[in-house]
């Protein structure tokens, strides 16, 4: 059986990230006060954030926003999207530099669209999507990224 960090490294059938020309990493930003509990960082360090939109078929079936500490990834060239890695899933990224990840934790939890969610994902404000929590981990236990997904119920 193909371990759960190189299956997830493979890409989905008919599921793509949207390209975006204009860019949606943000790099040293400060971290909101439950991605910094997320990650295991002192609310006062700087984070990497990124925003990605995935389509089937070119619709739009999921968001994703995750954040990286800093600095973990600064200077080593395994940004998000940026450098020799860009567009490679966090696994793949972090294994670059010698970290490796050894499992994931979800929480999912059911709710409705914010008006920008269903703005980004085609459907009615206040539709139901699964919300979830997913955070990576190193096999020394640290947090190395986290990340807010939102899926339309529909596809969830």
């Amino acid at each position: 059986m193909m371990p759960a960090e190189a299956r997830a490294a493979l890409p989905r059938p008919g599921l793509c990230r949207l390209p975006d020309p204009a860019g949606r990493t943000d790099a040293k930003v400060p971290t909101p006060t439950d991605i910094a509990a997320r990650l295991g960082i002192d609310g006062d360090e700087l984070r990497v954030r990124t925003a990605h939109e995935f389509l089937a078929d070119g619709k739009p079936v999921q968001l994703s926003t995750s954040w990286e500490p800093y600095e973990l990834i600064t200077g080593a060239l395994v940004v998000p999207e940026g450098g020799p890695h860009a567009g490679a899933v966090v696994v793949n990224r972090t294994g670059a530099i010698g970290i490796t990840v050894s499992h994931a934790a979800e929480q999912p939890e059911p709710g409705q669209a914010t008006a920008e969610e269903a703005s980004l994902l085609g459907i009615q404000k206040a539709a139901l999507v699964m919300h979830i929590r997913r955070t990576y981990y190193s096999d020394d236990g640290r947090p190395v990224e986290t990340a807010d997904i939102v899926v339309p119920a529909a596809h969830a």
